[in-house]
């Protein structure tokens, strides 16, 4: 009898904190892990700023990189649309057939953002890039071959 109090109380440990752990690891908060990245000012300020330390830009520069971020942004929200881009794909699925009208439509609307939005990036990428000294633009080149990880070493 005792060996069998000794495994049920070890089983209901073990499920508890199997549990416990998993619920743990499902909380977060409203937006999720990564919902900086959904372009709040606060957060592209922030990146500004642990770019433009690594690199060790001048103001005239963190503005440039700053345009930069904006510019990005506003890339990506209209990349996004107005609804949730996953919510557009399920529609596509939801009837017994795929909706192939529905996915040209969506594809000529993203394509249509890109190629709208894309000459105010590159020029924006342009100005900062261009306006790097030598060796801030081979930190850029040197980040973009690790991809991005963006640790140092040595």
């Amino acid at each position: 009898m005792k060996r069998f109090i000794k495994k049920t109380l070890l089983g209901l440990f073990g499920g508890a904190l199997i549990i416990g752990s998993l619920g743990a690891c499902s909380q977060r908060g409203p937006g999720g892990w990564h919902s900086g990245a959904d372009g709040s000012p606060e957060f592209r300020a922030r990146m500004v700023e642990k770019v433009g330390s690594r690199l060790d830009l001048d103001a005239a520069q963190k503005q440039k990189l700053a345009v930069l971020a904006d510019k990005l942004h506003a890339q990506r929200m209209a990349l996004r649309g107005t609804s949730d881009p996953r919510d557009s794909v399920k529609g596509l699925f939801a009837g017994s057939k795929l909706d192939q009208a529905g996915a040209k439509k969506l594809i000529e609307e993203k394509t249509a953002a890109i190629q709208s939005g894309s000459p105010e990036v590159i020029s924006a990428a342009a100005d900062f890039f261009d306006n790097l000294r030598p060796e801030q633009q081979q930190k850029v080149r040197d980040f973009m071959e690790r991809g991005r990880r963006w640790g140092y070493r040595g």
